[in-house]
């Protein structure tokens, strides 16, 4: 009888062993199969993990922007010499809230699209009882290093991995800006609330409480280093 159990538990063990390493090895396809992603769907624990085959596939990206009723022109840009440019690019079109332009890599859109459905309005509604029509953006895509400096690594910028907001408008025709309405009554809770809430989508977050070079804009990157300030 001990040597059957014995038997029983490494035949288990092995069972056990076998489907976790198999789980593992199809992990992004058993995600396709059962839980497809889709921006409109409430965000859950697994949102980080899509988030992050799409930034390794573009094609599933664009296929996920298209499932989800985003609107979107593809956009490329070849790399140059110095390692700007891209080849998954997206601009965002006919969407609910104007962006004014500026070409993202489709993971950063898709980021994007995810914090304007589930955190921006949504912070616009609690806070503002209101909603937002139109944002400012101070820039997408850039050739350029981190603040400009020479002897810097390249931003984010320079393959359209990050974006900079500037200020919101609301469908009242009221506005809230970073640099006027930061640490202010309830605009300023609308803007902590999008900043904080970004979080949750982006690598790198980044506000006035970080430094005086973001105090008129938030910058949201793609980035693999996790910073939220």
């Amino acid at each position: 009888m001990r040597r059957f159990f014995r038997w029983f538990f490494a035949l288990f063990f092995v069972v056990v062993a076998a489907s976790a390493i198999y789980a593992a090895i199809n992990f992004e396809k058993l995600l396709d199969r059962y839980a497809p992603f889709d921006l409109r769907e409430e965000p859950n624990w697994l949102t980080n993990v899509q988030l992050y085959y799409l930034r390794t596939s573009p094609e599933k990206c664009f296929a996920v922007l298209t499932r989800s009723g985003v609107s979107f022109n593809r956009q490329q840009y070849p790399l140059n010499e110095r390692g700007c440019g891209f080849e998954d690019g997206v601009l965002l079109t006919k969407q609910s809230v104007s962006y004014g332009g500026g070409v993202l890599r489709c993971s950063a859109a898709a980021s994007l699209v995810l914090w304007e459905r589930h955190v921006l309005q949504q912070e616009a509604e609690r806070v503002l009882k209101n909603k937002v029509r139109a944002i400012r953006t101070l820039g997408s895509f850039s050739c350029r290093n981190i603040y400009h400096k020479k002897d810097a690594r390249l931003s984010q910028h320079a393959t359209a991995n990050a974006i900079d907001i500037a200020s919101f408008t609301f469908e009242d025709g009221s506005s809230a800006s970073v640099l006027k309405d930061w640490g202010k009554a309830e605009r300023g809770e609308f803007l902590r609330g999008v900043r904080d809430g970004a979080c949750r989508f982006f690598g790198g977050v980044l506000s006035p409480d970080y430094n005086a070079a973001h105090a008129n804009h938030f910058h949201f990157d793609m980035g693999w280093w996790k910073v939220c300030r």
